[in-house]
């Protein structure tokens, strides 16, 4: 009995024990701060390049569409012009067949004779041959067309294929920050940052910062872009009320006059590419290996939209290192 009631006894107290230890090894489990913010830093970033792979594949789609509809509207002309010069030949092959008058027989036995035949004949086939030429150029030319139409349409449809991949990726992404900013929001209270009043209501800039006086174009990019602080990173977005990346920037430039892709890597090919000691004002910075683009501002600052959850803000040059720098011409 004694021996069965000290084996008795060590199961309940191993049993307290494990009860007491359980709770503190599960709190110890539960994600700091720290680890909770370098994990939604992470996924941002990965969902940041898909969104602005998924911008490309937006610009590449419009500039498709756009050479579509220009093909389209060059086509029906040609079409047109084509069943016209086909009514012209019919047209001649009706009348002479109707009137008789290009008859051999009948240009035989009429005033000037065989040589009256030749030349009716000679006549008829320089205007079958002009017309005939007319229609093959014609429709070479919308054939070409029409090639040229299905492979921007077998194009199309590829991109929209890719598009509803990427999609499907931004939306797992997506769920898996959702999951985040629920931790977040334990962490915090709340899983973005606050919008200032300026902001949401469409004032100058949330932050009641004034822009620096630039001159040119670069100054209504300038300005734009100070008038953007505080509103909210919104994927794929170019404003007025939300922004990714490459939006802000391409908004503050069409701001100026000066249309830049919605894209990051797209901008960084129709940019100047300059060096750091070059940097002016209204200038790009872009980093992360193209991954994200801001706006130079000078004294060393950018304006930016950092990413998911966060508002457009100003921060240093150096906030990460620059992949490099460039002008908009």
């Amino acid at each position: 009995m004694s021996s069965l009631r000290n084996s008795l006894r060590a199961l309940v107290t191993a049993g307290l024990v494990a009860a007491l230890i359980a709770p503190a090894a599960v709190a110890r489990a539960e994600p700091t701060p720290a680890e909770l913010t370098r994990r939604i830093e992470k996924s941002s970033t990965e969902l940041e390049r898909v969104v602005e792979s998924y911008n490309k594949l937006a610009e590449d789609i419009k500039a498709n569409k756009a050479t579509a509809a220009k093909l389209a509207a060059r086509i029906g002309p040609l079409e047109e012009q084509t069943a016209q010069s086909r009514a012209d030949v019919g047209t001649i092959a009706v009348t002479a067949y109707k009137s008789g008058r290009l008859d051999a027989a009948n240009a035989l036995l009429s005033p000037g004779g065989p040589s009256t035949l030749l030349d009716r004949l000679d006549t008829l086939d320089q205007l079958s041959r002009q017309r005939q030429q007319r229609i093959t150029g014609y429709t070479e030319n919308q054939r070409r067309l029409l090639d040229q139409k299905g492979r921007l349409d077998a194009t199309l449809a590829k991109q929209a294929a890719q598009a509803k991949q990427l999609t499907a990726s931004r939306k797992r992404i997506e769920k898996d920050l959702a999951e985040l900013y629920e931790m977040r929001r334990q962490a915090y209270g709340r899983a973005t940052e606050p919008t200032p009043p300026k902001a949401r209501s469409g004032g100058k800039s949330g932050s009641g910062e004034k822009a620096p006086a630039v001159s040119g174009r670069a100054g209504a990019a300038v300005r734009y872009a100070y008038g953007a602080l505080g509103k909210p990173y919104v994927w794929a977005a170019d404003g007025p009320n939300g922004y990714d990346c490459s939006g802000l920037t391409s908004a503050a430039w069409r701001a100026a006059g000066k249309s830049l892709p919605h894209n990051t890597r797209m901008q960084w090919g129709v940019v100047s590419h300059i060096s750091r000691s070059e940097l002016r004002p209204g200038d790009l910075v872009f980093y992360n290996s193209l991954g994200h683009v801001a706006i130079y501002v000078g004294d060393g600052q950018v304006i930016h939209a950092p990413t998911f959850g966060r508002n457009v803000e100003k921060r240093a040059l150096a906030l990460m290192p620059p992949y490099g720098y460039g002008r908009v011409r």
